[in-house]
């Protein structure tokens, strides 16, 4: 069976292992089937989408929106990186999920518009399903309805033209999308337990998703929560991805 392929570009080298680590056991692989690029260290090559099942990219401290001449050169390098592979994905339509800050990459690319306005503080939030989610051989695993983890600063407010909206929430109208039948991008975090996302917080705690002094009370409200399905979602696009 191929491998599957994980691109992170978190620099902060303690939030690295255990985002890996979600992500592989929410796909349901083991560590011999899950490959890891760390795009903030090292460029991404040449990439044969037809050598590998999928690809999974995950979150980063980067904001799209931040102007080009404020970007550090690497994040310059990693968007540049991770544009040429949305594009080369959309062409082939090969199964490609883009999580948190690669939606607004993906939605940038694709002639969307990414914004500040529907930004959601760390926590869990409803997601509700549209019609074409419920119907949708990914996401309509998923209930109607349920919780999920999120936190970010920028959020696309303006689907590009092709895009299938399959989930919203209440602040954040744009938190699933689909592009032809395998491209993907989820704002919320479908790879993290509450426990998870705790230990992130406390990486991240200095960097503005929420009051430094407040990680205590975002712990508690994260560890109160119930967030049970959104890993399906993952275990899926493995599942379809192998199909």
């Amino acid at each position: 069976m191929k491998p599957f392929l994980f691109l992170s570009a978190r620099p902060e080298v303690e939030a690295v292992g255990p985002e890996y680590e979600s992500v592989r056991r929410a796909l349901g692989v083991d560590a011999a089937r899950l490959e890891h690029v760390r795009l903030d260290v090292e460029p991404l090559d040449d990439l044969r989408l037809e050598d590998v099942a999928g690809v999974v990219v995950g979150g980063s401290p980067y904001n799209v929106v931040t102007p080009e001449d404020q970007k550090h050169p690497v994040q310059r390098r990693v968007e540049a990186d991770l544009a040429r592979l949305a594009e080369a994905a959309v062409e082939r339509d090969h199964p490609l999920l883009f999580t948190c800050y690669g939606i607004g990459v993906l939605t940038r690319v694709l002639g969307g518009t990414v914004g500040t306005r529907c930004g959601e503080p760390t926590a869990a939030v409803e997601i509700t399903l549209t019609a074409d989610g419920v119907a949708d051989p990914l996401v309509g695993v998923l209930p109607e309805r349920f919780d999920a983890l999120v936190g970010h600063k920028e959020a696309t407010e303006r689907l590009p033209v092709d895009a299938v909206l399959l989930a919203s929430s209440a602040r954040c109208p744009v938190q699933v999308y689909r592009i032809g039948r395998h491209v993907y991008a989820t704002q919320f975090h479908p790879e993290v337990s509450a426990s998870d996302f705790i230990a992130r917080a406390e990486v991240y705690r200095h960097h503005g998703y929420f009051p430094a002094s407040e990680l205590h009370a975002v712990s508690e409200r994260l560890a109160a929560a119930s967030v049970t399905e959104p890993q399906r979602m993952l275990r899926r696009f493995a599942e379809l991805a192998d199909a």
